[in-house]
C-alpha cells in the first residue's frame, strides 16, 4: 500500500524484533486464510439452486477481495515498520500486539459486511477496525521515527514521514465514513475509494522539489 521507510536490517542481534515479525507473519496468514471460510456453495444443488447460490455468494467474494487486499497492505506496511527497527521496546511490542489483535478480528467484520452491508452498524464497525489498524501503524512510525532516523533531513526520514502521512489519510477517510454510514451506507463504502487519490497525492506531492529548487540528486 505504501513505500518502504528504511532498508531491512538483520535481527540476529535482537531476537525480540525477529519474534515479533514471525508472530505477525503467522497471524496475518491465518487472518487472510479465515476470510475465505464463508465463501462456499453447498454441494448437490440442481441447476436453479446452483445459480441462486452462486449469485448469493458474490457479496462474500467481494468482501473477501476487499479485506484480503487491505490486510495484505497492512502486512506489507507492518513488515516495513518492524524490519526498520534496530531494537524492540515495550511500547512497540504492545502496539504490535494491539494491531495484530485487530487483524485477527477482521474475519468477523468482513463476514458482517458480506451479509449485512445495508446496516450502518456493520459498515461503521468495518471502517472503525480499518481506521484503528492504520492508526496503530501510524503511531508506531511516529514513536520510532528518531530511533530509526536520527537525522530528520535524510531522504529515508522524509520517506518515513510521507509513509506516516499516507497512513494518517487512511485513518481520516475510514474515520469520516463512520458517521457517513449512518446517513447512507453505500456512500460510506464508495467513500473508501478516496484512499487511492489521497495516497497518490501525498506520495506525488512530497516528491516534488520546493519552488525555486531543482530536484534533489
Amino acid at each position: 500500500m505504501t513505500e518502504p521507510v528504511a532498508e531491512a536490517r538483520p535481527h540476529e542481534s535482537d531476537p525480540g524484533v525477529s519474534r515479533l515479525i514471525v508472530l505477525s507473519d503467522g497471524i496475518y496468514a491465518i487472518a487472510m486464510t479465515l476470510l475465505v471460510i464463508n465463501v462456499a456453495i453447498p454441494a448437490h444443488l440442481d441447476d436453479a439452486a446452483f445459480h441462486t447460490a452462486l449469485r448469493d455468494a458474490l457479496p462474500n467474494l467481494g468482501a473477501f477481495a476487499l479485506s484480503f487486499t487491505l490486510i495484505a497492505g497492512f502486512w506489507l506496511d507492518h513488515r516495513r515498520i518492524l524490519t526498520a527497527l534496530p531494537t524492540e521496546t515495550a511500547i512497540v511490542t504492545r502496539l504490535t500486539l494491539l494491531g495484530l489483535g485487530l487483524v485477527a478480528l477482521m474475519p468477523f467484520p468482513t463476514t458482517l459486511l458480506a451479509e449485512y452491508a445495508s446496516q450502518p452498524e456493520t459498515v461503521a464497525l468495518y471502517a472503525g477496525a480499518m481506521a484503528t489498524i492504520h492508526a496503530v501503524h501510524a503511531t508506531l512510525l511516529l514513536l520510532t521515527q528518531h530511533q530509526v532516523h536520527p537525522s530528520p533531513a535524510s531522504s529515508a526520514a522524509v520517506a518515513r514521514r510521507r509513509f506516516t502521512a499516507q497512513l494518517g489519510s487512511s485513518v481520516l477517510i475510514f474515520g469520516l465514513s463512520i458517521p457517513l454510514a449512518f446517513v447512507n451506507t453505500e456512500a460510506a463504502m464508495w467513500f473508501w475509494l478516496a484512499l487511492i487519490p489521497a495516497h497518490y497525492f501525498l506520495g506525488h506531492h512530497a516528491r516534488r522539489p520546493p519552488p525555486g529548487r531543482g530536484p534533489t540528486p
